[in-house]
């Protein structure tokens, strides 16, 4: 499991947002020279994201909680978003080839056509497997700090 620590900063029926500040080990890597995680790093600044989790755990807003995926759900999901619709406009520039051989304009359609078929069937198939790729809630790491911003039935 990949884990990531988060605070919740909104509540949705069953289902809570979590905001996560992307860390990067840049720091201590020695490839950090060489390598396009650093950039994309430094180009976010540490931006914030947020997630919908289950909250099963009871977790309330300003609680810091960890949230968890498994690898192969994040495996399978880099492969359908990355590989599927670069194997589709391979396919379909190969297609567009064999339909033409004497026209690459062809060959550029069907390359273009393909790839648009991968990010379709990318999109339809995330959709239909959401549950698959969703986080889950592990633990709850410490209460929200009840204070003046707490909502008076949190106190």
């Amino acid at each position: 499991m990949i884990t990531e620590t988060g605070k919740v900063v909104a509540q949705e029926g069953d289902k809570v947002w979590v905001q996560t500040i992307r860390q990067s080990a840049c720091q201590s890597c020695s490839a950090r020279q060489g390598c396009g995680q650093r950039v994309l790093a430094s180009v976010s600044g540490g931006k914030a994201n947020q997630v919908l989790v289950a909250n099963h755990l009871g977790a309330r807003v300003g609680d810091e909680v960890t949230v968890a995926i498994a690898e192969s759900a994040l495996l399978g999901a880099s492969l359908l978003i990355y590989a599927l619709p670069l194997a589709l406009f391979v396919l379909g520039a190969m297609l567009g080839h064999w339909a033409a051989p004497e026209s690459e304009g062809v060959a550029i359609l069907g390359s273009l056509a393909g790839l648009a078929a991968g990010f379709g069937l990318a999109r339809t198939s995330q959709h239909r497997s959401a549950d698959d790729y969703a986080p889950l809630l592990l633990r709850i790491n410490g209460p929200a700090i009840r204070g003046v911003d707490a909502h008076p039935t949190d106190l």
